[in-house]
């Protein structure tokens, strides 16, 4: 589930791109956002993120609650009950991370007009003065 980027380990050092690469392909998951969104607001059950995230499956959520955990945006505590209780919290990371996300709605909505949505019909070659 996790992705590699294209930068070497040489290539790492001083290069901007390769920390943006790094730090996107840590939520860049279907899912991830929304789970991020989700825990930045307190700590979350299992069941909680599975009914607010319509349409995730329980392996996929299981996938991606894992892989947050491992690139430390996640804390996972188990409570010693039965039957166990388990809840999901964002850490400081995290949520310094997700503020940062979140101000792209901002340059999305600025721009909104330049941008073009997956699902919005392309327009005509005279729409666009940079294609023939």
């Amino acid at each position: 589930m996790s992705r590699r980027n294209a930068c070497t380990a040489e290539e790492v050092v001083d290069r901007e791109v390769c920390t943006v690469l790094d730090v996107l392909g840590k939520v860049s998951g279907k899912w991830s956002v929304g789970v991020l969104s989700e825990t930045t607001r307190g700590p979350v059950r299992f069941t909680e993120l599975e009914r607010s995230l319509k349409g995730i499956s329980r392996r996929m959520l299981t996938l991606t609650l894992r892989e947050l955990e491992e690139n430390g945006l996640l804390i996972r505590t188990v409570y010693p009950t039965v039957p166990p209780k388990v809840e999901y919290t964002a850490t400081d990371e995290a949520r310094e991370l997700y503020a940062q996300l979140t101000g792209l709605t901002a340059w999305a909505a600025r721009h909104s007009a330049t941008t073009t949505h997956p699902d919005a019909p392309s327009g005509s070659a005279h729409d666009r003065p940079d294609r023939p």
